[in-house]
């Protein structure tokens, strides 16, 4: 038998490519623009339109890309998740997921 090496493939390099536009996430980049649209449609005909509405979508903008310097993907959304679920877990409770397997059930493999 001969001696075979391992198989082997080229892969795009771009697998990993985060997906950033402007150094921003594409969530982050959504809250922005809807909070420039919608401080637009409410204070767009006002005299102070631009401190309204430019000045709080930078406010935002910066806010964002300074807080989120330095920290993996999706941390705010994950962050946010953290803070949402209690801080008392129990380690003996019962599993509420959980199902007994049964004989006869759907996922039982036909012999």
């Amino acid at each position: 038998m001969e001696n075979q090496g391992l198989l082997t493939t080229k892969v795009a390099r771009a697998l990993e490519m985060k997906t950033k536009l402007f150094g921003f996430e594409l969530p982050d980049l959504l809250l922005i623009f809807m909070n420039l649209a919608v401080t637009n449609l409410v204070f767009g005909s006002t005299s102070v339109r631009y401190l309204l509405v430019w000045g709080t979508t930078l406010m935002w903008a910066s806010f964002l890309f300074f807080s989120k310097r330095g920290k993996p993907d999706s941390y705010l959304q994950h962050y946010g998740e953290l803070i949402a679920q209690s801080s008392h877990k129990a380690a003996g409770r019962a599993d509420i997921k959980y199902r007994r397997f049964r004989k006869g059930s759907v996922n039982e493999n036909k012999k």
